[in-house]
């Protein structure tokens, strides 16, 4: 029997309209670690201060005892999330729109919604994508709608073929080393137990990648910052893609280019093709 008759589609997408509220303050001590990984001198926040971008997925994640943990890391499967058996689960993108400042002292709620879930035959085999709308307040007051898009495949790697052609370099680019302790504290920030960010026996024996993986969203907040960076403010509007896997065993570098509604902006390694590719606007 093939993976798609294997997922029960009807089943899974019972949990669309599912719904999640979770909640958490945002502490001064919170964007000073936040800072500080990504290099940012740390400072003293003071309350009502204006928090910096995308630390909204350091707050109110899920809180799973150890015994609750699944073989990669992550709560096991089941609850919110519906449970698609296959083993390999990545961020793939999101869209943000940002409404207001998160603000150091905020009560940060997320109210979460299963929007859809679909099944589609990939490169890589049996693809599921679940998608989820989060809505981030405070106290009432709007601070963004999020779009996140999540995908689950199995082990088996892509049919070989012909190397990517390596990205280009934009007309700003950034040099990042994607160490690990980088994303150990990344991890660490977003109570992240998935096990192929920081447990390298893990990722290269049982995965079968060739390094620790560079998270998603952690791409995507360099992104962002590099952005904010060439502009000189920070976007309203962002939204960001997975394409291909980069790893602890290169530099990560942060390109952009100029379009007519703002930056187009991607990540790869040196000679590597695109790692993940993001729009900004203001």
């Amino acid at each position: 029997m093939s993976e798609p008759e294997r997922l029960d589609i009807d089943h899974l997408r019972g949990w669309i309209g599912r719904e999640e509220v979770a909640s958490e303050v945002l502490t001064p001590e919170k964007v000073r670690q936040f800072r500080a990984t990504f290099d940012a001198a740390p400072g003293a926040p003071q309350p009502g201060e204006a928090a910096p971008r995308l630390i909204h997925w350091c707050l109110a994640q899920p809180v799973a005892l150890m015994s609750a943990l699944g073989p990669d890391g992550h709560p096991a499967r089941g609850g919110f999330l519906p449970p698609v058996p296959l083993p390999r689960r990545m961020w793939a993108g999101g869209h943000l729109d940002f409404h207001d400042d998160v603000r150091v002292g905020d009560v940060v709620q997320r109210a979460s919604r299963i929007e859809s879930v679909e099944v589609k035959e990939g490169r890589t085999g049996t693809l599921c994508f679940v998608t989820v709308l989060h809505r981030i307040s405070a106290e009432g007051r709007p601070l963004l709608t999020e779009r996140q898009d999540i995908v689950y495949r199995g082990l088996d790697g892509a049919p070989a073929k012909a190397a990517p052609e390596p990205a280009p370099a934009g007309a700003h680019v950034r040099e990042v080393d994607a160490s690990a302790p980088l994303l150990f504290r990344y991890s660490a920030l977003t109570f992240n137990g998935h096990r192929i960010h920081y447990d390298y026996p893990y990722v290269t024996q049982v995965e079968g990648y060739p390094g620790l993986i560079v998270h998603g969203p952690l791409q995507a907040t360099l992104l962002l910052r590099h952005a904010a960076e060439i502009h000189g403010a920070p976007p309203a509007r962002f939204s960001f893609r997975g394409l291909s896997p980069l790893f602890d065993n290169a530099p990560v570098l942060l390109n952009a280019d100029a379009t007519e509604v703002g930056l187009k902006l991607w990540t790869s390694r040196p000679s590597g093709p695109f790692g993940m590719m993001a729009e900004a606007g203001w």
